[in-house]
């Protein structure tokens, strides 16, 4: 007989665990999350790679019911956000609804008896409602390089770091200039007898504002809460002041370009390294990074900047798109991952028969960024249009898990077996509203080429507003954008 579950949640990340806190906190038990992995912290689990750390305040990138006045520094490091997932799986009791190795190889919605039929690694499932916390940055992206399957020498990503794998006094050749290759260049940098870093675009980077949270302050957080809370407002308050920047008036951020050309000046003496690291996009158009010994690093002696993309691998020698060549005995992608074609939507079957990523061929969208048409009782967290360029994701989380309570507040209260199916038009009228937003933004009108375009130029990753809007906006379930879904009559003939 296969298990049946009310809700079933995919991923022990931050998206999966905080909904398994909310589930319980509104007294649903009957729930599994399976993880396709053996422990939990989703992409806080799988980047281990030298530097990482999060480009957010520990304070504000972390659970508004599950605060750690602990944080040891402003922007805490990969082995410390890990930490304190393990201990809210622990606090809140999630670990006898987690079912590990549980890779979620299908899903598929059953019109008849309005449920899902879930292929796990675990084995089968049912579930009525599935919440999908797989997360943006789960897959790594490795580009199609020619030749590079002849690589004599090791090969990997920056998220599938292999530590058996010794850099010292060796030639590695680093691909890519996003977040995490900012973090791992200086890394490495040390070590390595030769750094060749390959930058098809160069990034705006500003001073990271770290330092240790003194034993004092971790005192006055833990003893008088209001302080931790105050710290944790303040933070919210400055990147809400921001948005208007981003969104509305991108032609007033000259400023910014300019703490962060000073920035770079400070560390970079040659006029020639400077131009080549000198970005011709508005500032935010990509992502903005922080990084205080990036640009350090950068001027060592060890180190050569191609300003230029890997374009094909012949044997050891790695050749850029400028021609450029250098020897390699080693290659680490910082490439990203697939953001606007994420891989569990391959894997999931709707009321029509197509999987999502069929229905999202021609760009993602999902009504207030958590459900798609055509898909019922399924909801994404952090979906279509509910990335950030200056703010915390866990805010954005939360805001979502919002809607989810409400969600099944809603089925209940319709009784029976029912579900919620939302309204193409809905989705249609909300996309239309956001890419009409999109248009004035700086992500879509800074000159830049980022992932948070699809391949078709489409912003489908950035919500255009502000994270309180958005709370707003996820606050309720408006039960005239779903259709609601109710069993066939079975004939008589057939029942008996």
């Amino acid at each position: 007989m296969t298990e049946h579950v009310r809700v079933a949640v995919i991923g022990a990340g931050f998206g999966g665990l905080g909904a398994a806190v909310r589930l319980r906190r509104e007294g649903v038990t009957d729930f599994v999350v399976l993880e396709r992995a053996g422990a939990v912290g989703g992409t806080w689990r799988d980047n281990t790679y030298p530097g990482c750390a999060c480009d957010v305040p520990s304070h504000l990138y972390s659970f508004s019911f599950a605060p750690n006045p602990e944080w040891p520094r402003n922007f805490s490091g990969q082995e410390h956000i890990r930490a304190y997932l393990e201990r809210v799986t622990d606090v809140f009791g999630l670990r006898s609804h987690i079912r590990f190795d549980s890779e979620v190889r299908a899903m598929r919605w059953d019109t008849e008896r309005l449920l899902w039929e879930i292929d796990a690694g675990g084995g089968a499932l049912t579930a009525d409602v599935v919440v999908s916390a797989t997360g943006p940055l789960a897959d790594p992206k490795v580009p199609d390089v020619p030749g590079l399957g002849g690589f004599p020498g090791k090969v990997f990503h920056s998220s599938r770091w292999d530590h058996s794998y010794d850099l010292r006094g060796k030639r590695v050749a680093v691909i890519g200039t996003g977040a995490s290759a900012i973090q791992l260049v200086p890394g490495i940098q040390p070590d390595v007898r030769r750094l060749t870093l390959f930058q098809r675009t160069p990034p705006w980077v500003l001073p990271r504002a770290d330092r240790r949270i003194t034993a004092a302050e971790r005192w006055l957080h833990t003893r008088v809460p209001a302080t931790r809370a105050l710290r944790r407002g303040m933070l919210w308050g400055i990147r809400e002041a921001q948005v208007n920047l981003f969104t509305k008036y991108p032609d007033q951020l000259g400023w910014i370009e300019g703490l962060a050309t000073s920035h770079m000046a400070r560390a970079i003496e040659d006029p020639a390294l400077r131009a080549l690291l000198t970005p011709d996009y508005r500032i935010g158009c990509k992502r903005i990074l922080l990084s205080n010994d990036y640009y350090p690093a950068l001027a060592q002696p060890n180190v050569d900047l191609v300003p230029s993309g890997l374009a094909a691998v012949r044997g050891s020698t790695l050749v850029a798109a400028d021609g450029t060549e250098a020897e390699a005995d080693a290659i680490v992608f910082g490439t990203g991952f697939r953001v606007t074609d994420m891989p569990i939507a391959e894997r999931v079957t709707g009321a029509a028969g197509t999987t999502l990523a069929e229905e999202w061929k021609d760009g993602m969208a999902a009504l207030r960024g958590t459900t798609a048409a055509g898909f019922p009782n399924f909801l994404t967290v952090i979906g279509p249009n509910t990335g950030l360029g200056n703010s915390s994701m866990i805010l954005i989380i939360e805001a979502q898990l919002n809607y989810l309570a409400d969600f099944l507040r809603q089925l209940d209260v319709l009784g029976g077996r029912a579900a919620l199916d939302a309204r193409p038009s809905a989705v249609r009228a909300w996309n239309r509203s956001l890419q009409q937003r999109l248009e004035r933004t700086v992500w879509n009108s800074g000159g830049c080429d980022s992932w948070y375009l699809d391949a078709e130029g489409r912003n489908t990753v950035v919500w255009p507003g502000s994270t309180g809007e958005f709370r707003r906006v996820t606050r309720r379930v408006d039960l005239a954008e779903y259709q609601l879904l109710r069993p066939a009559r079975i004939p008589a003939e057939a029942a008996r």
